[in-house]
């Protein structure tokens, strides 16, 4: 075999390889399908706060943390939405491991500190990326210290005629129960830091998404989520490996 050949095979035998760690990077974690306007969004649950949205040949990353994926082996994004500072949500490796260098970095003003290249969004803006529509939403705790108001984000996703909300870490506040026209909601669940099984279900009726995922839950017992709502038909309670 000349070099020249060999090169060639080594070079297809690693494409190759790359492709198959990636197929199984994501097959090995939950995903949902959503029919939408625009065609389909698919929800991979990749653990925690974190999630990976694919809608419209875009690949959109949610508080990528290296704990929960290898991103090195996920698709590339074309978005990153980081909610807050903390650990568990702003991970400056799996960022760089998810980015290209068109990948248009989204976060709140204290995460953006380190990253000079990243769009701020404070509570109540709105932008459009990627044609996606984008809207930052408060997300605080009513009296404890952990996230103070004004800081983090929440944000809604407008994808075709789909519109997704992931809270970030919050409690039950005004503002997101004053929310409408939510289909796809991720609401936080754990305590002390984020929303008991009361408080969400509290946020869920009075904004009634389509579908209510719980997520950043931790050890929270989800089934009380499910009876606190079992009598509620407008929403459908969906639980994923989300811990």
């Amino acid at each position: 075999m000349n070099g020249t050949l060999l090169v060639k095979c080594v070079l297809a035998a690693a494409f190759v390889f790359v492709f198959v760690l990636s197929a199984y990077a994501q097959n090995r974690f939950q995903s949902d399908v959503y029919k939408t306007s625009g065609g389909d969004l698919k929800v991979t649950f990749v653990g925690h706060g974190t999630l990976m949205l694919q809608f419209g040949g875009k690949v959109i990353h949610v508080d990528p943390v290296s704990m929960y994926a290898d991103y090195a082996a996920l698709p590339k994004a074309d978005v990153i939405l980081v909610t807050h500072e903390h650990g568990d949500h702003l991970d400056a490796k799996a960022i760089q491991a998810g980015s290209t260098a068109q990948t248009v970095l989204i976060m709140n003003a204290n995460s953006a500190k380190s990253f000079p290249n990243a769009s701020v969004m404070k509570n109540g803006d709105t932008k459009n990326i990627a044609g996606i529509r984008i809207e930052a939403v408060p997300a605080y705790n009513l009296e404890k210290p952990f996230h103070p108001k004004g800081n983090g984000n929440g944000y809604i996703l407008t994808l075709g005629d789909k519109r997704v909300f992931f809270a970030g870490d919050t409690e039950n506040i005004p503002e997101i129960k004053a929310l409408q026209n939510v289909d796809i909601a991720f609401l936080p669940m754990n305590q002390p830091y984020t929303m008991t099984p009361a408080q969400v279900a509290d946020v869920a009726k009075a904004m009634k998404p389509k579908v209510l995922y719980p997520y950043h839950y931790g050890d929270t017992d989800t089934g009380a989520l499910i009876n606190l709502l079992k009598s509620n038909q407008e929403i459908e309670v969906r639980i994923r490996d989300l811990k």
